[in-house]
């Protein structure tokens, strides 16, 4: 497996967390259709947010890049 585009191993990870919040928002704006909510939805469209930026970083985390060892990144 490549590792993923746009983020090169040893990198500096400190910027990733708010990469991969922009790209959920992105992903859930796309889905909903919406890009800001009504004031109705707002509390499950952030909430559906977290939960696509969560699974991205189990995603990030359990990817292994052939002959190292897994990345963890804390």
């Amino acid at each position: 497996m490549k590792w993923p585009r746009g983020l090169s191993q040893g990198a500096d990870w400190t910027h990733v967390p708010q990469d991969i919040r922009a790209a959920a928002l992105q992903y859930v704006r796309k889905v909903s259709g919406f890009r800001a909510p009504a004031a109705h939805n707002r509390e499950v469209f952030d909430q559906t947010v977290d939960a696509v930026a969560a699974a991205t970083q189990d995603l990030l985390d359990g990817l292994q890049v052939r002959g190292s060892t897994p990345a963890r990144r804390q």
